[in-house]
């Protein structure tokens, strides 16, 4: 049995009925854009923040060994060294 037309239409008529667009300069070239919040921004910078906080390590060991050297040495440990971080302490506060 040999099936011609399916629904009275044959695929050949679909093929050929179809046209083609006309050209390329019909078409319109779009290009992607995305928009990112203000809230989505500040999220980003505080996951980026959150992440070097984590990776810094809380204790500075070069820096606290330097310390160590220097109130081991008699002459660093004098008023005017004190006074001086006393100082510096307060302001930090405020005060």
């Amino acid at each position: 049995m040999m099936i011609d037309k399916v629904n009275y239409v044959t695929p050949l008529n679909n093929l050929q009925s179809t046209k083609r667009s006309g050209s390329v300069e019909n078409t319109q070239r779009m290009s992607d854009e995305i928009s990112v919040s203000e809230e989505a921004k500040a999220m980003a910078e505080a996951l980026y923040m959150n992440k070097v906080a984590e990776e810094t390590p809380d204790v500075r060991t070069e820096l606290v060994e330097q310390i160590k050297l220097k109130i081991q040495d008699p002459n660093y440990l004098s008023e005017a060294t004190i006074a001086a971080t006393a100082d510096k302490i307060l302001s930090a506060y405020g005060l």
